[in-house]
C-alpha cells in the first residue's frame, strides 16, 4: 500500500464552510473512494497559509487524481470550486508532495 500526500489552497476565510461540506460529504463519494482503493483518507488545514494538507493509502495503483472522469467526482469538484483554487474544469488545484521521511 502506498501513501499520497498533496496540498490544495482555499480562497478566502471558508475553513468552516469546507469543513461543514466535508461532514456532509455525499455517500456515493465515499463509496468511490473506498471502491479505487482509498483509505485513511485525512485533510488537515493551516490557517496560516489557507493551504489543506492532504495525505491518503492507496491500495491500488490509481489514486484521487485518477478518478476525475467519475461524474460524481466532477461534481464534488463543481460544488467546491467557489472556496477552492481550481483548474479549469474544476479539479482542485493539487501539489503532490515527496514523502522524506516515515515511521512506521
Amino acid at each position: 500500500m502506498k501513501r499520497e500526500a498533496f496540498k490544495m489552497k482555499l480562497i478566502g476565510d471558508v475553513a468552516k464552510e469546507y469543513q461543514r461540506r466535508h461532514a456532509e460529504i455525499w455517500p456515493e463519494l465515499v463509496n468511490l473512494l473506498r471502491d479505487a482503493g482509498i483509505s485513511d483518507y485525512a485533510i488537515y488545514f493551516d490557517a496560516t497559509t489557507n493551504e489543506l494538507f492532504a495525505v491518503q493509502k492507496v491500495s491500488s495503483e490509481a489514486g484521487a487524481a485518477d478518478l476525475g472522469a467519475e461524474e460524481i467526482v466532477q461534481k464534488w469538484w463543481s460544488y467546491m470550486a467557489d472556496i477552492m483554487e481550481t483548474n479549469p474544469d474544476d479539479s482542485p488545484v493539487c501539489i503532490p508532495l515527496k514523502e522524506v521521511f516515515y515511521l512506521a
